[in-house]
């Protein structure tokens, strides 16, 4: 006789046969200890549009998970593969969560790495990976988001010596972790090109009001910078950063994390739904009896599991050096657009339920919101992948 015993979406699939047990080891340990200690206190956060960053980066950053994929200064060195599950797991708690831990090592810690001085390393990137000092990623203007290349933030040096001060004049916007944050990597239009600047947050100028009134990713930290004639020494510059290249390469690195945290999302939601349609009864038997509903759940794990499948593999690319920029756009897309989709779907499966806060779907539906824009917006991506397809850039 079959067996019958209800199986989770992933299960289904086997995904975890395809994972190392390394791999598998830490993105347990991540569920576990999110699950006793973020997840019940997420719907309250969320509600009042607060989180206790500073507590939360020293306990994610005491679980090693701060730049856990860059190697020395005090990072854990993992693979690409199980950052991506760690990404995956904080997610499925909430977005907000998982961008605290992308900015902080994708986007702030990477930048450092990857075009940092050694002094700037030594300086920064222990402290960050403990969650001692938190970092903010300055890119995004409030009239260049998909074009960043005509940011008018503007550094001028102070005279024509080679250790002449940097002075910074702009804003920028949409800033996660920047009221918060203890640096700020800021990239500017220069003389030379577009540079990168290391930006203490306490340099006079330099301010960080916190936006409100957000309807999205209300667990999470999003701030405007404004730099007024920010006076750095020589030494803030990123001195291998030149160009454009330098953070398009960071917000790679903030997006594969992105094809697997989108998928947590839409794992809890799925998960969420199969326990509230096999105890809701409708016209005498539950829920999860009825054929409109099963057809739901059957298509919803399908995309979850070949979300699933792309991201391992994408991870497996990156794990051996050969993941390509375009690549990282076929996850982004897919894995976000399929993730807010399923979690629009789990809400109609709970009717009136499913948008209160006792259930995590509406509130993971409206995070995914800001997903979907940011990192590169849909369209953006389908342009990406439009170029690598046709050899024709088409963004104008």
């Amino acid at each position: 006789m079959a067996d019958r015993t209800p199986q989770t979406p992933l299960g289904l699939f086997g995904t975890d046969a395809l994972i190392d047990t390394e791999d598998r080891t830490i993105r347990d340990t991540v569920r576990s200890v999110l699950a006793a200690k973020v997840r019940p206190h997420i719907a309250e956060w969320f509600e009042s549009g607060t989180i206790p960053a500073r507590e939360l980066a020293r306990e994610l950053g005491a679980l090693g998970l701060l730049g856990m994929h860059l190697k020395g200064y005090g990072c854990a060195g993992t693979s690409a593969t199980a950052y991506g599950l760690a990404c995956l797991e904080l997610e499925a708690v909430d977005s907000g969560v998982r961008s605290l831990v992308s900015v902080q090592g994708s986007l702030a810690m990477f930048a450092i790495h990857r075009f940092g001085s050694e002094e700037q390393k030594q300086e920064w990137l222990p402290r960050m990976a403990t969650g001692e000092a938190i970092g903010c990623f300055g890119l995004t203007e409030p009239d260049f988001g998909s074009n960043p290349a005509g940011m008018r933030t503007y550094a001028a040096r102070s005279g024509s010596a080679d250790d002449a001060d940097w002075v910074l004049t702009g804003t920028k916007m949409w800033i996660t972790n920047g009221s918060v944050a203890d640096v700020a990597v800021v990239w500017a239009q220069t003389d030379e090109g577009i540079r990168g600047f290391v930006v203490p947050t306490g340099t006079p100028g330099f301010s960080a009001p916190a936006i409100k009134g957000k309807l999205s990713l209300r667990a999470s930290v999003t701030s405007e910078l404004v730099l007024d004639q920010v006076r750095l020494p020589a030494s803030a510059l990123l001195p291998l950063a030149t160009g454009l290249g330098g953070p398009l390469s960071c917000l790679n690195e903030a997006r594969f994390g992105i094809v697997f945290g989108a998928l947590g999302a839409a794992r809890d939601c799925l998960e969420a739904t199969l326990d509230y349609v096999a105890t809701r009864d409708i016209f005498d038997k539950p829920l999860a009896g009825y054929q409109i509903t099963q057809t739901k759940l059957a298509d919803m794990t399908l995309e979850l599991g070949k979300g699933m499948l792309l991201a391992l593999h994408l991870g497996r690319l990156k794990d051996a050096g050969t993941l390509r920029p375009e690549q990282v756009s076929l996850g982004k897309l897919n894995n976000v657009r399929e993730a807010i989709a399923i979690a629009r779907e789990c809400r109609t499966l709970l009717g009136a339920n499913g948008i209160t806060l006792d259930y995590p779907v509406l509130r993971h539906a409206n995070n995914l919101e800001s997903v979907l824009t940011y990192e590169g917006t849909s369209e953006v991506h389908q342009l990406v992948i439009g170029q690598a397809l046709t050899g024709q850039a088409a963004f104008r």
